[in-house]
């Protein structure tokens, strides 16, 4: 839209601004779509308070990340000199998945808006509330010219790759691959955050209270429904037991948020589908020969599927729960008996997004952390991408393809660079250049 891109990024700041404070004027509506969508009452008011602190942080610092090109002399050719222009795709698409419908249908919206380009975003159909519970702060902000959602399934999402100049895409390995070729067909950029199995590993310094307390956090917050979830522990084998024996603990003493949605730690499935699928990577495991601690059986509540943190001992790399993507509230905790080991079982995986590592220091956890082939390793803590958006990484391995869409190139992604290259002498002949 030229008059979009005619507004500067100073007016589409402001824009955006606007946008901001008009969910902020309807956010009760906004939040209760999220939460009905996925059964959570606190997490869905941290989503849109958070949708919206993240536009005004996007349009704070939007116009200090913005390149400023001047004309550079040439180096080799001096009477040449260049600059350039950087010039959005005019239309963005963006599919975004089931189990933060707020936070992701807008993580690719708002920096690819202020770029100067119009954005589609195609939510999940498992969880599309949210797109008509926003639709008034769209027109209340002036934006539905430049910004709107689409609903529908998978051929939606197909018919929008088709649609669009640029695709982002967040969700599963198997439906990413689908969207890098459609975008290859259309020779289009494919901006894609896939799945994780991401590692944790425990040295033998850390403090073991805070590591069972990290351990579960980062592997059940939101019922291990995102990407970010610690999905494979790692402990030293001379402290496994007593350490596997304190997480279970912790890990029975969670609360669910049923019947009252505004108590407890955990809420449900988002996905009822998703239930089965964790259920039988369980079931393998102790097959195989692995333990139940805690949790372990589907729960059913009020027509939804409910699982209590279930923390597994003596899991092997040959069980699928440490191979594939689990998305659900389990723990799978393995010894280890060299930190050489636990390196080579955090990288033993197909996935790449990011890792963690709890140690004595930051300085020994770094070091561990280097040798971890993730795009985001947290230290001294796990999971940190979901709490922290400033630092831009991507994704390694069948994780990703892509520029970060955090960091500066979560907003310089949308911009195609062209360059103006002028001659400061007469132009050459075609004598010039004879045999």
């Amino acid at each position: 839209n030229p008059a979009w891109q005619a507004l500067g990024i100073e007016g589409r700041c402001a824009a955006i601004t606007k946008f901001a404070d008009a969910i902020a004027a309807i956010a009760p509506a906004v939040i209760k779509a999220p939460e009905i969508d996925t059964g959570r009452r606190a997490m869905a008011n941290q989503e849109v308070l958070g949708v919206i602190g993240n536009m005004r942080g996007w349009a704070a610092q939007a116009p200090n990340l913005m390149p400023k090109p001047d004309w550079q002399q040439g180096r080799m050719k001096p009477n040449f000199k260049h600059t350039n222009a950087y010039v959005p795709y005019q239309l963005v698409g963006a599919i975004s998945p089931w189990n933060f419908p707020a936070t992701l249908s807008f993580i690719d919206a708002v920096p690819a808006l202020l770029a100067g380009a119009c954005v589609i975003v195609k939510p999940s159909e498992v969880t599309p509330r949210f797109a008509d519970a926003i639709a008034p702060a769209i027109k209340a902000a002036g934006l539905a010219h430049i910004f709107s959602f689409v609903q529908g399934g998978g051929e939606t999402g197909a018919a929008l790759t088709d649609a669009v100049d640029c695709i982002c895409f967040t969700g599963s390995v198997a439906t990413g691959r689908k969207v890098a070729l459609a975008a290859a067909k259309n020779l289009i950029p494919a901006n894609l955050e896939l799945g994780g199995k991401d590692p944790l590993i425990i040295t033998q310094s850390a403090d073991m209270d805070a590591a069972t307390d990290l351990a579960l956090r980062s592997t059940v917050l939101a019922t291990g429904q995102a990407c970010q979830s610690i999905e494979r522990v790692y402990v030293p084998a001379d402290i496994y037991e007593d350490f596997v024996q304190k997480l279970a603990a912790k890990a029975k003493a969670v609360r669910l948020n049923t019947p009252d949605i505004s108590k407890g730690e955990m809420g449900p499935f988002i996905f009822g589908a998703q239930a089965p699928k964790v259920k039988a990577q369980i079931d393998a495991a102790v097959k195989d020969g692995a333990r139940i601690l805690s949790g372990g059986e589907i729960l059913r509540h009020e027509g939804g599927y409910w699982l209590k943190p279930t923390v597994l001992a003596d899991v092997t790399h040959d069980m699928e729960i440490m191979r594939e993507e689990t998305f659900g509230p389990v723990i799978p905790v393995m010894a280890y008996g060299s930190i050489e080991e636990a390196i080579a079982l955090a990288n033993d995986t197909e996935f790449g997004l990011s890792g963690a590592v709890f140690a004595g220091s930051i300085d020994e956890a770094h070091e561990i952390g280097a040798q971890i082939d993730a795009g985001a390793i947290s230290l001294m803590d796990a999971a940190l991408t979901g709490q922290y958006f400033e630092a831009g990484k991507q994704s390694f391995k069948n994780s990703g393809l892509g520029p970060s869409r955090m960091g500066e190139d979560g907003l310089l992604r949308f911009l195609r660079k062209k360059a103006y290259i002028a001659n400061t002498i007469s132009p050459l002949t075609l004598d010039d250049f004879a045999e």
